[in-house]
């Protein structure tokens, strides 16, 4: 019995790894090459006072089983980035490096490097190093065809310069950032909604990190990345007690696929708002009308009442 006869095949991890290591030519920090226990990555803080590391570890969800469907891979690469990257930019750190987990049922070479060159693709437009990761073959986890994506990413920010969102107040106006399309979450409801799936589900997740590199300096009370629980209580969690957050949602014109899953799905509108990002997908809570030269989109205002985000 050799460990291929239980679905696992060693030499085509092996090579795997050496493909990748021919595609990491963009390793900013990066020590030494791939393949180590551990990945390195040289620190640089002289430009610091006080250092704080952020990290963030996330997924897609199960947007990777219409990827799957499809088989459309390379823009699930980009999501994983997305989603560890911008959650680190929402506490207003900048990324350092990302490490990625692949999980298969069975590796599949050339699917497989669709993913890691959706990744490598993500890193450079966050400017953020791939320093290593894991891919696992589990034949009695997933099925034929079957994978799953993680990520884990740490970023650095100057102490005094962590947004929490503990210094909005009152009179702050709200500003949305678009986003590409539906992002990575919800997608459990739109496979079961939308009958025919197309490649325009699978557009990858916007990367912030240079939209925020534009405005870092300037003072920003709160940051919300629209995640999982979309625009109400995305928001609502970084409020502080005493203010809520009330938003025009005619301030923007909400894309088409959203339009498509409320007609197919029959799903009330406050109910969208609370799982998808309807086509806003960071937020910026300011008072600092320097940020409306990049973004000048208002879509809200900060009031006194209870923690509550109120659509009108």
């Amino acid at each position: 019995m050799k460990y291929l006869n239980a679905g696992v095949d060693i030499d085509r991890g092996d090579k795997f790894v050496s493909q990748i290591k021919e595609k990491l030519s963009f390793r900013k920090g990066k020590l030494e090459g791939i393949g180590h226990f551990s990945g390195f990555f040289q620190l640089d803080f002289s430009s610091f006072k006080e250092p704080v590391l952020a990290s963030s570890c996330d997924g897609v969800g199960t947007k990777v089983k219409i990827a799957q469907v499809l088989n459309i891979h390379y823009p699930i690469g980009i999501d994983l980035v997305a989603m560890c990257v911008n959650d680190i930019v929402a506490v207003g750190a900048t990324p350092l490096f990302l490490l990625d987990y692949l999980a298969f049922g069975k590796l599949d070479l050339d699917v497989a490097n669709r993913l890691i060159d959706g990744i490598i693709d993500g890193c450079k437009e966050a400017n953020c190093t791939l320093l290593g990761g894991e891919t696992a073959e589990m034949p009695d986890v997933y099925g034929e065809g079957e994978y799953d994506i993680a990520g884990f990413c740490v970023g650095v920010v100057e102490k005094e310069k962590i947004i929490t969102g503990e210094k909005i107040k009152k009179d702050d106006f709200v500003i949305g950032i678009p986003s590409s399309g539906i992002h990575s979450n919800g997608f459990s409801l739109v496979r079961k909604v939308i009958k025919e799936l197309s490649e325009e589900l699978l557009t990858p997740t916007r990367i912030y990190v240079k939209d925020f590199l534009k405005i870092k300096d300037f003072e920003i009370h709160g940051i919300a990345h629209i995640t999982g629980g979309g625009i109400i209580e995305n928001v609502k969690r970084i409020l502080p007690d005493g203010l809520r957050a009330v938003i025009d949602k005619k301030t923007w014109k909400v894309p088409e696929v959203f339009i498509r899953i409320i007609k197919e799905g029959n799903i009330p509108e406050e109910e969208m708002f609370r799982i998808f990002n309807m086509g806003i997908g960071m937020i910026i809570i300011t008072n600092d009308v320097n940020i409306l030269e990049e973004f000048p989109l208002i879509i809200g205002r900060i009031e006194e009442g209870e923690k509550e985000v109120d659509l009108i």
